[in-house]
């Protein structure tokens, strides 16, 4: 296995510049860069990095040493901290790779590499990925508790208790003649039962965790000229979307990434619901319903007094916010707060009432989509696995046969041993590690 090597830190001119090794010629690569022998292990060492049978100095910085299996791939690794100036990085970039043994990282190879050696699941080795990802608060403490290990656990700790119900099972179908507690598959049953049960739970979650890594998509709906623009660029802080008086401006979606809370969200102005007087603005009108139908959230815009379009009120559910705008102009309309998340009166152009607005939304978001202190789930591939596993659980309590209810169990076992990389994920593995950065 040859040894990987890249830049660790973000590309471009910086201060510092941080270059990984990782793999069995680290150690000798480093003696050669710096003439020295190799530092002490996880101690930041003052050096001097050389062109290799030269006596030009490349760059002084620091080196660190991390002998295998203490670290973070389990290999042998080591980090050259350096100047982050262009001609640096090349300089050091074309002295590692002009050594035998050594070639250039692939995307997320460190990482892949720490999940081989054990060092990490296929959990945490996603949360990683996340965790660099990660844009807001909310994604930084979600990335990071997985990478933790919390959801690791919970899927292990389900996958241990459906292996030692396997071997009771098989125990009783392979011994029939030893002398075995009578209450065996009764036992086995209950626990199908329980542990079905706690992963319906699990899934149920409403896709929070999904939603926080990839972000909550809110849709602002309303009748044109209700101010659903001037909305949209007040979040967003910069003229994102035209505001104008003339009815129509908005034809098509126009979308911003906002940070509300801590938490990522994907903000949608639409085109005003009216019967359109044209081709466009009614294919605008049929995107508008649409977001509106796949949103998690809406605001849901309405003018002064009026008590609400019809097409429009149907929208408002729990998971609105209703705001009546131009409340400078006089007394505004109210929904029933049964209907809606809560309802507000606002004015753009003042600015009354737009800090509670604000205050209201983020109190939205938040009720909706904070985690709690479960592990949540926070991939599609998690999902799937474990819709596997809850139906091969169902077949196995509702068969008759013990041989097929075990073989179902099995299947069970295997469908949650592939989330954390347990068995049967060498297809997975380029799809997830050729997602992350190059350099982790």
């Amino acid at each position: 296995m040859k040894t990987i090597f890249s830049l660790a830190s973000a590309p471009g001119r910086s201060g510092i510049a941080v270059f990984r090794l990782s793999g069995p010629v680290a150690g000798i690569v480093l003696e050669q860069l710096t003439r020295r022998l190799l530092p002490p292990a996880r101690v930041a060492t003052r050096v001097k990095f050389h062109k290799p049978g030269t006596h030009d100095v490349i760059d002084h910085g620091l080196s660190l040493w991390f002998p295998g299996p203490y670290s973070y791939t389990g290999e042998d690794v080591a980090e050259l901290h350096v100047h982050g100036g262009r001609a640096v990085c090349d300089a050091i970039t074309g002295a590692v790779l002009a050594m035998p043994d050594v070639r250039l990282a692939e995307p997320g190879e460190f990482t892949r590499r720490a999940f081989e050696h054990g060092k990490m699941d296929l959990t945490e080795a996603e949360a990683v990925a996340d965790l660099v990802d990660a844009e807001t608060e909310a994604q930084r403490r979600q990335a990071l508790r997985q990478m933790e290990g919390e959801l690791g656990t919970l899927y292990e700790d389900w996958r241990e208790r459906l292996i030692h119900s396997v071997a009771h099972m098989e125990a009783w179908i392979d011994f029939p003649d030893e002398d075995l507690p009578d209450d065996v598959i009764a036992a086995v049953r209950r626990e199908i039962k329980s542990l079905g049960a706690d992963i319906g739970r699990h899934l149920s979650d409403g896709k929070r965790g999904e939603r926080l890594r990839e972000g909550i998509h809110i849709a602002i709906i309303g009748n044109p000229n209700v101010g659903k623009s001037t909305l949209l660029n007040i979040l967003a802080g910069r003229n994102a979307a035209i505001v104008s008086g003339q009815e129509g401006t908005t034809r098509d979606v126009i979308e911003v990434a906002l940070d509300i809370g801590g938490y990522p969200v994907i903000l949608s102005d639409t085109a005003g619901l009216r019967e359109g007087v044209g081709e466009v603005e009614q294919e605008g009108v049929r995107r508008a319903l649409h977001r509106a139908d796949t949103a998690d959230l809406k605001i849901i815009m309405f003018e002064g007094q009026s008590v609400g379009d019809p097409v429009v009120s149907a929208l408002v559910d729990g998971n609105s916010l209703v705001l009546y705008n131009k409340m400078d102009l006089g007394p505004t309309g109210s929904v029933e707060a049964s209907d809606c998340f809560a309802s507000l009166s606002v004015s753009f152009k003042t600015g009354e009432n737009v800090a509670g607005m604000l205050e209201a939304l983020e109190t939205l978001v938040t009720a909706r989509f904070d985690t709690g202190l479960n592990p949540t789930l926070t991939r599609a591939r998690h999902r799937a696995a474990l819709d596997d596993c809850l139906v091969a659980l169902a077949r196995a309590g509702a068969g008759s046969s013990l041989e097929l209810q075990a073989e179902d169990l099995r299947l069970a076992v295997r469908a949650l041993g592939r989330i954390t990389g347990r068995v049967d994920v060498e297809g997975l593995l380029d799809v997830i590690f050729g997602d992350f950065c190059i350099g982790k």
